[in-house]
C-alpha cells in the first residue's frame, strides 16, 4: 500500500495522486474530471450521516456507528485493491470541517487495519 491522505474535494491534490470521493453525494460544484473513481459505497449508510449531522458533539458516536458499518462493508476489500493498485492516494471529501468527517474516520479505520 502506497501513501494515503484526505483532502476536502475543493482543494487541489498533488501531481500524481489518484483522487477517491468517499462521500455518498457528489459535492456541489465539482466537475467529474476532478475525480478518479467515487467510491460512494464505502462511505456512511445515510441514517449515520444523518445522525451525526456534523455537530461536533455528535462526532464520537458517529466514529463508532461509521467504524461498525466499515467492518463489514465489502466496499472496504474494493477500496483495498484500489489502493494497492496506486502509489499515492487522496480520499475526498465534501464536509467542511478537516476533522471531523467520514474521511478522517476512513484513513484512521485503514491505517488500523492494514
Amino acid at each position: 500500500m502506497g501513501t494515503i491522505r484526505i483532502l476536502r474535494v475543493y482543494e487541489e491534490p498533488e501531481p500524481g495522486e489518484y483522487r477517491v470521493l468517499v462521500d455518498r453525494l457528489w459535492p456541489r460544484g465539482v466537475k467529474k474530471d476532478k475525480i478518479d473513481l467515487w467510491l460512494k459505497d464505502v462511505a456512511p449508510s445515510t441514517e449515520v450521516r444523518n445522525a451525526f449531522g456534523h455537530v461536533p458533539e455528535h462526532f464520537e458516536t458517529f466514529v463508532r456507528d461509521y467504524t461498525a458499518e466499515l467492518n463489514k462493508n465489502p466496499a472496504v476489500t474494493d477500496l483495498r485493491e484500489i489502493l494497492a493498485g496506486h502509489e499515492q492516494v487522496v480520499l475526498l471529501y465534501g464536509a467542511k470541517d478537516h476533522e471531523q468527517n467520514q474521511a478522517a474516520v476512513l484513513l484512521s479505520f485503514l491505517n488500523a487495519s492494514s
